[in-house]
């Protein structure tokens, strides 16, 4: 159990208008959806991945990197990598056998399956959606383990959006409807507590001087 007083105490370093803007944004935090990326290999999708992961709420982001590794691109992300929690795998293996111990179904993002479209898509199960390299798209082994296929309506001569594109349409679309179901999809109060510290921990420079210091006089 994390030390509430000791919250209490590091959240007076931080100003209050932050620790107003962490109260707000917490409440509308959801880990009932979570997102995947398969061996993107244009940095600033996965970056743009996150930042859009951060804007309609997602607190995780798996990216998976068995052949292409790289930083988070900060000026495209906007902060966003200090905020959404980023799980790194070095096989989709390990990735798909982690998610799904979690209880989410994995779903596969793709044009080329026909399954579920967007507005069809059963928003009460916990939910990966994998998105897969620009130009290949997701994996054989991703198709084979997907509990579920889901597509984007196109009616164009393009085939297919940009990955952050596609993440951006189908969190926005999911997430709306989310919000307005009676499903419990928040975060448990300790998830709130951990990311509470978490996010000052992130926002204090002498972060662990300080508890040092509380620590000492306890």
């Amino acid at each position: 159990m994390q030390d509430l007083e000791l919250l209490e105490y590091l959240e007076t370093f931080v100003t209050p208008g932050r620790i107003d803007r962490f109260k707000a944004i917490l409440p509308n935090r959801t880990k009932h959806f979570t997102v995947a990326t398969e061996d993107v290999y244009q940095l600033h999708n996965t970056s743009a991945v996150m930042r859009t992961c951060d804007v309609f709420g997602i607190q995780e982001l798996n990216i998976v990197e068995e052949v292409n590794s790289k930083s988070i691109d900060r000026e495209i992300a906007m902060g966003a990598q200090k905020w959404v929690d980023l799980n790194r795998y070095h096989s989709i293996g390990d990735c798909i056998s982690d998610i799904k111990s979690q209880g989410y179904q994995i779903v596969a993002t793709t044009p080329h399956i026909d399954d579920c479209e967007l507005i069809d898509f059963d928003i009460t199960k916990k939910s990966c959606f994998f998105f897969g390299r620009e130009s290949q798209g997701l994996s054989q082994q991703v198709l084979d383990e997907a509990d579920c296929f889901l597509k984007i309506p196109m009616f164009g001569f393009t085939e297919s959006l940009n990955i952050s594109v596609s993440a951006a349409i189908i969190l926005q679309h999911v997430t709306a409807r989310l919000r307005k179901s009676d499903i419990k999809w928040q975060l448990t109060e300790e998830e709130i507590i951990d990311k509470r510290f978490d996010w000052i921990k992130k926002t204090i420079k002498d972060y662990d001087a300080i508890v040092e210091r509380y620590n000492s006089k306890a």
